[in-house]
């Protein structure tokens, strides 16, 4: 029973990570094994969404750039900017179900109706700038994209923004 449970949770929490689209991009010239010290831009701090988001990012953000060997720092070698962009969207699909006689091979009359469902959405987008404090310009960017459920539970919203991160940073350093 133990390990059903165990098996039906992770299959839960792999399926509530499969919305997120990662994807990276970075300078080709940059010494990434030279970064070691991070600070957030004033920006990052300044994010236009509510405190309680904002710092669930950057803790995020945080736990990930620790556990891949950077420290916090007032000297930094590398600043991190945060920005966030929402788009409304809207998806259309369409069924159509037939009804009424049919005689044979092109012979008979028939009618469908046809229902089409319209879905109005917000996707959402975290982008995670690394910023070459020497050089003053964007080394790496990691973006991470997600449909935005605004009635969704704090645990399951701090699970998004942590998973979120999560994926972005698997993608960092950059396989050269």
């Amino acid at each position: 029973m133990k390990k059903i449970f165990l098996f039906l949770t992770a299959v839960s929490l792999l399926t509530g990570c499969s919305g997120i689209k990662v994807s990276s991009d970075y300078d080709r010239d940059a010494n990434f094994t030279a970064y070691k010290t991070y600070a957030f831009t004033k920006e990052a701090s300044e994010l236009p969404i509510d405190d309680i988001n904002r710092r669930r990012i950057m803790d995020a953000v945080s736990t990930e750039l620790t556990s891949k060997g950077f420290s916090k720092s007032d000297q930094p070698d590398v600043w991190i900017d945060l920005k966030l962009k929402a788009e409304q969207k809207q998806s259309a699909t369409s069924s159509s179900t037939p009804y009424g006689a049919g005689y044979g091979y092109r012979w008979g009359g028939g009618f469908s109706t046809t229902t089409i469902n319209v879905e109005n959405y917000v996707e959402g987008t975290l982008f995670v700038d690394m910023i070459d404090v020497s050089k003053k310009q964007l080394v790496w960017q990691g973006r991470a994209t997600k449909t935005i459920d605004p009635d969704s539970k704090t645990k399951d919203r701090e699970y998004a923004i942590t998973q979120a991160v999560k994926q972005v940073f698997m993608q960092y350093p950059p396989k050269k």
